[in-house]
């Protein structure tokens, strides 16, 4: 009856053990997620952008997560709300999100080899043979354990039952305690050794976020920039539809002037070509805009054929800007960059990965001397399950030894190592010129913005004049149909040229903060400046 109910009760127990520690999917998500953002919670740094807009679709938002906007056909979406659109479901950026994921869930693996990694498994049989049947179950329970040091410990303690069923009933019952170690005193005996994959995977989660965030500013300035493409597209279709109204009305009134006999033919004939030029670049334009728009569409997870509007308000607001200079010179922005580029940061500390793994490649080289120790005590028998003879145990100490006579597999892993570094120093100071090159041209794109647009501004007014005076000539006979028909084409062409003008220089003005890396983003997506003492 004893040995019968101590199968029952350990059975019993495994149930319930076994029940207890298994989770549902739901569950194991769940504590994945939470381990995950703790982590990356952690690991985001003071001067990365607002905590917002990181987690990944199934995962709850947090509540500085930017708000969708409610789609309307009916409504003009604004710069804001386009770029909240583009945050919450741009396919591009929830991968980017996922990345980040992905790598902070890695890491909790490479934790985790450090804590203790419990067993559990049970097992039980009917046998049957010529003399006798039996029925058995066994059961074993313990840990692994790493330590920091690369002291690794295993525990564990098996148990086995079998019960005769036939000839002289009989059982039996015993208990086996196992308990090893090893403790490297040579190779793999220094901490920072032991912990490289730990190490390697705590800096490839902070060079995720950096690439994240560095992607996240990235990606407000793309969107800002199709946004006001889309506009520039809107607004050289209203140009083309005012010159093709004027053109029309000119048309019409020299029409009438030739059928009195007071205009030559073939300058009507000339206005009425231009006219249907300006109506073909209207069609054109019209298409050319629709194409624009639909791949911005896209861009904003919306369906190719939804009703899409832009707010063209946002475009008058972008003539109330100041046009300037950058206010940042040369060198100070330089410096500023190599200072604070998070990708550039990324690149320097792979120089430092690269020095550790040459560390790790030299401890390979080396002879391993190891400390083991192992004891093995089972229980009394026969049925005495659980009562450990401690006494009567088999317990060893020793050295285990290997010398390093063949290492060409890990004489080959330090030379590549040794590439792998000067690789790394090569890409660190190639990037730091990319830098500065970036830099460089970024601030010469923004100056140049900026006296284009100004250029620009003051060749829109002449054409206006232009038109206006030609009009006036032409009525008073002392101008030609001609002069009429090019002033309206410079118009158009002025016009064009001046609200390109206006966006490239908006544009090329983020561009410049982005590349200097005092662009932040707000929770709600958009863009603001820290000027870093300025």
């Amino acid at each position: 009856m004893l040995g019968r109910f101590t199968v029952k009760s350990f059975f019993w127990l495994g149930l319930v053990l076994g029940t207890a520690g298994g989770c549902s999917p739901e569950q194991h998500k769940q504590d994945a997620d939470k381990e995950v953002y703790q982590i990356i919670d952690e690991k985001w740094q003071d001067h990365f952008p607002s905590r917002a807009n990181y987690t990944i679709s199934d995962v709850p938002p947090s509540p500085n997560d930017v708000q969708i906007p409610e789609y309307r056909p009916d409504h003009a979406i604004t710069l804001t709300e386009a770029v909240a659109l583009a945050t919450a479901q741009n396919r591009t950026y929830q991968t980017q999100k996922e990345n980040l994921y992905l790598q902070a869930l890695n890491l909790t693996l490479a934790r985790h080899e450090f804590n203790p990694q419990f067993f559990g498994i049970l097992g039980g049989s009917y046998n049957r043979n010529a003399a006798d049947e039996s029925v058995s179950a066994d059961s074993r329970f313990g840990f692994n354990q790493l330590l920091a040091e690369g002291t690794s410990i295993s525990v564990s303690i098996a148990n086995d039952w079998m019960r005769f069923l036939t000839g002289d009933p009989r059982q039996s019952l015993g208990s086996l305690l196992t308990a090893s170690f090893a403790q490297p005193l040579l190779r793999g005996s220094r901490r920072e050794i032991v912990q490289e994959n730990l190490t390697q995977a705590e800096r490839d989660t902070l060079y995720e976020l950096r690439s994240f965030n560095r992607f996240r500013k990235t990606f407000v300035v793309g969107m800002i920039n199709d946004y006001y493409s889309v506009l520039e597209a809107l607004d050289q279709v209203e140009n083309a539809k005012n010159n093709y109204q004027r053109l029309s009305i000119a048309y019409e009134q020299l029409k009438m002037l030739g059928e009195a006999g007071r205009q030559k033919s073939f300058e009507v004939d000339q206005a009425e070509q231009s006219k249907l030029s300006a109506w073909d670049n209207y069609v054109s334009t019209q298409e050319s805009y629709k194409q624009v728009l639909d791949q911005f569409k896209i861009k904003l997870a919306l369906p190719t054929d939804a009703e899409v509007v832009l707010d063209p308000n946002e475009m008058r607001a972008l003539e109330r800007q100041d046009i300037s200079d950058p206010n940042y010179p040369l060198e100070e922005a330089m410096e500023l960059a190599l200072q604070e580029r998070l990708d550039l940061a990324n690149n320097r500390d792979q120089v430092a990965d690269a020095e550790r793994k040459v560390m790790v490649a030299e401890d390979n080289l080396a002879a391993a001397l190891d400390l083991v120790g192992s004891a093995h005590v089972d229980s009394t028998p026969p049925s005495r399950m659980g009562r450990m003879r401690f006494h009567e145990g088999d317990y060893s100490l020793g050295l285990d030894m290997d010398l390093p006579l063949e290492r060409k597999a890990e004489r080959n892993a330090y030379r590549t190592a040794l590439i792998t570094l000067s690789r790394q120093q090569r890409a660190y100071e190639l990037a730091i010129d990319e830098v500065k090159l970036t830099v460089r041209q970024s601030y010469r794109d923004l100056r140049e913005a900026a006296s284009r647009h100004k250029i620009q501004q003051l060749s829109l007014d002449l054409a206006l004049k232009r038109v206006e005076s030609t009009k006036m000539l032409l009525d008073a006979g002392r101008s030609t149909t001609r002069d009429l028909l090019e002033s309206e084409r410079a118009l158009l062409d002025a016009q064009n040229a001046r609200t390109a003008a206006l966006v490239t220089y908006t544009i090329a003005k983020l561009r410049f903060f982005l590349n200097i890396e005092i662009l932040q983003v707000r929770p709600d997506g958009m863009w603001s400046i820290e000027n870093y003492g300025k």
